[in-house]
């Protein structure tokens, strides 16, 4: 199991005390959550954030656009080159057509479900996408509690991308814990985000190796 804290949880007033903590207690990547304002209600990290983060730490990056106008977001944070850019399916016309332009850039390109978004929607990208990350919450806000249905999207998905014989990492964010971590891998879940979980515990570390199951 990877990990990947959210930085959305974390003390914007000490951001590099705590990516630096994060990254010395095992984080396998830095989840980034962008938000315009209009997708979801709320505003978050830019380009400029992202650069200054790269100079403290070597940790690959995960990008996700909770954005209208998706393809100038993901030309904003290209240069960066992040280890993966995720866009919502539901707000993007053209998915095909931007995971092609986000992976000729060298970039892992992914796509987002909310949590009402069905698997089916993904029968015909599969082949297209590096990652799927499922959303276990209503996006926007840190903090809210795990959706449960979530756990039979997981299995679902799990069950195409064998069909298909891709190579696709199935990544979870929302209310992710202790507690729900051992659920989600055994349903299929590669990549867990956990934001409030890791940032509000007194020991990164032990909260990080709590999903990755290591006991």
């Amino acid at each position: 199991m990877y990990v990947a804290p959210s930085l959305l949880s974390a003390n914007f007033l000490k951001l590099e005390e705590d990516v630096k903590a994060v990254c010395e207690a095992g984080a396998d990547l830095l989840h980034i959550d962008v938000m315009d304002g209009h997708f979801v209600p709320n505003l978050t990290f830019g380009p400029c954030v992202i650069k200054n983060i790269q100079k403290i730490s070597n940790t690959p990056l995960d990008v996700h656009l909770m954005v209208q106008n998706v393809s100038s977001f993901v030309d904003m944070f290209l240069p960066l080159k992040p280890k993966f850019i995720s866009f919502h399916i539901e707000a993007e016309n053209h998915p095909i057509r931007l995971c092609e332009h986000i992976k000729k850039q060298g970039v892992n390109a992914g796509i987002v479900l909310n949590p009402h978004t069905p698997i089916s929607m993904m029968k015909h990208l599969i082949d297209y996408v590096d990652l799927v990350l499922l959303m276990s919450v209503n996006p926007g806000f840190g903090g809210q509690e795990f959706l449960p249905l979530v756990y039979e999207k997981i299995s679902e998905l799990r069950e195409l991308i064998d069909k298909k014989n891709a190579k696709v990492f199935i990544e979870v964010d929302g209310g992710v814990n202790g507690l729900n971590a051992s659920n989600l891998e055994e349903a299929g879940a590669d990549i867990l985000v956990a934001g409030s979980y890791i940032f509000s515990s007194k020991d990164y570390k032990t909260a990080i190796s709590s999903l990755k199951l290591e006991f």
